[in-house]
């Protein structure tokens, strides 16, 4: 198959890597490079830095999309919404990691995990002008543990997503597009406010956060602190790695280690 790939976030790396593997990929579009870190110096997304290394064709604006014969334009965590005269353009198919109509939108999977889904699933759809409401070719589902994290199911998406354009585009012709069933979920895009913890919530409901948006932003003994990684065992939230204002991470016992003693205090 000729391919032309859309992609930015680390995860779909394996997934582009496969697609290489098997067929002739002509371009990829991927976010710009943007700044980040302290210094906020320039960097290249995942998808480019692997399509590069691979000397294949690589923008960073959707307004240079040409067909050229493409077969397909496969897109997967792209963060940019096509216009109708380029969906125009092509056979646009997507991998969305949730259970359509169930989180359409930018954060599914962190949207699964915050609310507790103990199910999920990868959809292959046919894109369309609306968000993530295009019929869909192929539906996996698989299981959330109450201990996975966002980057844990992002691997399992992928995995999973592996499987799922190697048989569709082995026989495209066998699968028909079903329509989306049910009342659509909007996921939102989540910010540093989302961050916080309200330690009036349940251990289940701070564990949820936590896990979803890979932080969760406090203060502890007065100090402000972001939990980055916790477990829930028989309903009880334990901390597993914290991270003081100005430090480095650091386990949970070295940190409780440093307040010598005194009780702890959660919140403000």
């Amino acid at each position: 198959m000729k391919l032309i790939l859309m992609g930015t976030n680390e995860f779909v790396v394996p997934v582009f890597e496969s697609l290489r593997q098997k067929n002739d990929i002509l371009s990829v579009f991927t976010r710009a490079p943007k700044p980040t870190g302290r210094k906020q110096i320039l960097t290249k997304s995942p998808v480019q830095t692997w399509a590069e290394s691979h000397k294949i064709p690589v923008h960073n604006s959707i307004k240079e999309f040409e067909n050229n014969g493409a077969d397909f334009v496969v897109v997967m965590s792209y963060g940019v919404i096509l216009p109708d005269d380029v969906l125009a353009r092509g056979n646009f198919i997507n991998i969305h990691p949730s259970d359509l109509p169930k989180y359409r939108g930018p954060s599914p999977i962190r949207s699964a995990l915050k609310n507790g889904d103990e199910k999920s699933a990868v959809c292959l759809m046919r894109m369309v002008s609306e968000c993530d409401a295009g019929d869909i070719y192929m539906r996996r589902e698989f299981d959330v543990d109450i201990n996975d994290t966002n980057e844990i199911v992002e691997n399992r998406v992928g995995k999973i997503a592996i499987d799922m354009l190697d048989e569709f585009l082995a026989n495209t012709e066998q699968y028909t597009p079903m329509p989306q069933v049910g009342t659509p979920i909007i996921s939102h895009k989540f910010s540093g406010t989302d961050e916080i913890i309200d330690w009036k919530k349940s251990p289940i409901e701070i564990h949820n956060l936590v896990r979803s948006l890979g932080a969760g932003r406090t203060k502890i003994n007065g100090v402000d602190v972001k939990i980055l990684k916790t477990e829930i065992n028989n309903n009880e939230l334990k901390i597993l790695q914290i991270q003081p204002a100005g430090k480095k991470p650091m386990d949970w016992k070295s940190f409780t280690n440093g307040l010598h003693g005194a009780e702890i205090k959660y919140g403000e």
